[in-house]
């Protein structure tokens, strides 16, 4: 491909993705979502726009809710006060107040003492006009409608009236910001936390620290840990020919790993832009990234093993006058560490990932690109201090046996993917047919292996690199593709007193519906969503959650237990997972009826929860 056909593919890549960028959207929430008569409310509208397309909102606080910027809101048995707004990012000379990025308005309501007990949809109405930075040019005002739900319990005179489960931590606040006065309606701070919003300079540095911090831990995660000796091997390999070109390997390994940081922060970005809010691990529910990362794992580990090596007919000459296939090596190297140790982000950096996908967009790429620099970090520090180099053996037969190790390591880290996969369609016949295509894929391997040599003739090279392709291909295609007979079976569960009892002894499965209910029981639960692919996940529920020890103690404060399935997108529990300030899973909470809830860390032990549990009420633990 010429040049300026490559520079054409590059502008419409830039294009599209500023397209992508460009969507504005707006989402309308409710807060608390379950009230009583005489308590109060607020109904939220987000606006999300781009940062980086100089595009602004504008608010005179002299016309009040007379112009085109507001929120309205409705509902039966509700009555609304004044729009709130957020504290503006700029205040103009004419006192005009400024957004540049995504805003929140909000609108207090509270419920009349009479409201009839039941569910409620609140029609909500934003009205907006985004106007550019540059060139003042504004668009025409638009007004998007909406519906946000609420749940009304009996008043508290009502003898049969349930026990509010209404988290105080959530009740609306009266906060008024004093930047300016408007007329007709009242500012108040940004909806979102400090964290969430506009974080304090120091708070910043502390989540970029967190950031380079976090990348370096990332290379000894188990995820990364088993590839990290090719990445030792092959500066080793640089070494011996040419110390030289040790620190430009290195920096070619780098790029890889900031592009891929860079491109998993653009998809969030772009998804936000567009109006969808992501989970962190949202790779992890496609069966799709599961296959592909099976398969690498499998060819890599194939490949240590000396099943084949990773070369192409005709490069061996090329390789002998230029250098390009090593630092492409090099490049993709660092892809692909990316790809392992993306994996084990979310178990490892849980709460700095839960703040980071709520900072600006601008913040949110710098804070992914700030993990890849700390991924890469040790082996930049390496490559500047050539001394260290010397500390590394020669070549010898210890690096074949080396080699051949960390191939069966790979090779068992493949178990992870086929874990996922069962986790994500729970179909035996589905796994077999995933075995059955490793196998195929395996003996591909083996035909490149055993034939693409420099040996044999260029013909025939070309028929068993063809050879080999078919092969995969005709596995990946009669193998892969869901069909009906991969249906799992369905059996009738069975149901105690309402609850559909989970996978494990006194677990049951959770829905909102059954939470409420137990809540305005006055019941304590304990609630646990996790997912197959989830490393802490399972270690919670080994070491904590399914021992007898815990068993007991919930048994003895009468707690019910609850378990959330996160393995498939759902997006029920993607709902209460954000609203509960999370962005993945584990999510593990424990909920005692009038009191805020308690939210487990990413890991815990039993002495934390323990101490949890010790929060619950004398007369609410079993006799």
């Amino acid at each position: 491909m010429r040049f300026h056909g490559k520079v054409a593919i590059l502008v419409a890549l830039a294009c599209l993705c500023t397209l992508l960028l460009s969507a504005q959207s707006v989402s309308f929430s409710v807060s608390p979502s379950t009230l009583r008569p005489g308590e109060k409310g607020i109904l939220k509208a987000t606006l999300s726009f781009p940062r980086d397309l100089q595009k602004k909102q504008s608010y005179d606080p002299k016309e009040g809710e007379g112009g085109y910027f507001y929120l309205n809101g409705e509902g039966p048995g509700l009555v609304f006060g004044a729009t709130r707004y957020p504290s503006a990012d700029h205040v103009s000379e004419e006192g005009i107040w400024e957004y540049y990025g995504p805003v929140t308005l909000s609108r207090p309501f509270t419920v009349k003492p009479g409201a009839q007990p039941g569910k409620v949809a609140i029609k909500a109405a934003m009205s907006y006009g985004l106007c550019s930075k540059t060139s003042g040019f504004c668009d025409p005002p638009e007004e998007v409608t909406g519906s946000a739900a609420l749940t009304i319990l009996a008043g508290e005179n009502d003898p049969n009236a349930p026990v509010s489960s209404v988290d105080a931590a959530n009740a609306p606040t009266d906060t008024v910001q004093t930047q300016a006065t408007p007329s007709a309606a009242t500012p108040e701070k940004s909806a979102g936390t400090e964290s969430a919003g506009n974080p304090k300079p120091w708070s910043i540095f502390i989540y970029m620290l967190m950031a380079v911090l976090g990348g370096i831990v990332l290379n000894f995660t188990p995820c990364v840990l088993p590839i990290l000796p090719i990445r030792v091997m092959s500066m080793i390999n640089q070494a011996q020919k040419d110390v030289t070109k040790v620190l430009l390997h290195t920096l070619v390994y780098t790029l890889g790993v900031l592009i891929s940081f860079g491109a998993i922060a653009a998809v969030f970005v772009i998804a936000r832009a567009a109006g969808v809010n992501l989970t962190y691990g949202f790779l992890s529910q496609s069966l799709t990234y599961n296959l592909i990362m099976l398969s690498i794992l499998f060819l890599f580990g194939m490949s240590l093993l000396g099943v084949f090596e990773m070369t192409l007919p005709g490069m061996n000459a090329a390789a002998k006058t230029t250098s390009k296939k090593g630092y492409a090596g090099s490049f993709f190297g660092g892809v692909f560490a990316f790809l392992m140790g993306f994996a084990c982000m979310g178990p490892f950096m849980g709460p700095a990932l839960e703040v980071a996908v709520r900072l600006s967009s601008p913040l949110l790429v710098l804070f992914f690109l700030l993990i890849g620099l700390g991924f890469a970090l040790p082996f930049i520090v390496i490559a500047l201090v050539p001394k260290a180099l010397k500390l590394i053996p020669k070549p010898g037969e210890w690096m074949n046996i080396f080699k051949e190790v960390m191939g069966f390591l790979l090779l068992l880290l493949t178990w992870k993917y086929f874990s996922n996969i069962w986790g994500l369609t729970q179909s035996g016949s589905y796994l077999l047919d995933t075995a059955h295509y490793i196998v195929f894929l395996g003996f591909g391997a083996w035909l490149y292996g055993r034939f693409v040599r420099m040996e044999h003739s260029k013909l025939v090279q070309f028929i068993f690199t063809i050879l080999t392709i078919g092969v995969i291909a005709w596995a990946a295609w009669h193998y892969l593709p869901w069909k009906e007979k991969h249906e799992p079976l369905k059996t009738a569960v069975a149901s105690v007193n309402g609850m559909q009892p989970a996978d494990y002894e006194g677990w049951y499965v959770f829905t909102p519906e059954l939470f409420n209910k137990l809540q305005a029981e006055g019941k304590t639960v304990f609630l646990d969503i996790g997912a197959a692919w989830c490393t802490n996940c399972k270690v919670n529920e080994k070491k904590v959650l399914h021992t007898a020890e815990m068993k007991t103690e919930f048994d003895r404060r009468g707690v019910v237990l609850l378990k959330g399935d996160f393995t498939r997108q759902d997006p029920v529990l993607k709902d209460w997972i954000q609203k509960g300030g999370s962005v993945g899973v584990p999510f593990n909470v424990l909920y005692i009826p009038g009191q805020t809830p308690i939210k487990m860390p990413e890991l815990f032990s039993k002495e934390d929860l323990l101490k949890a549990l010790d929060k619950i009420p004398a007369a609410k633990e079993s006799k």
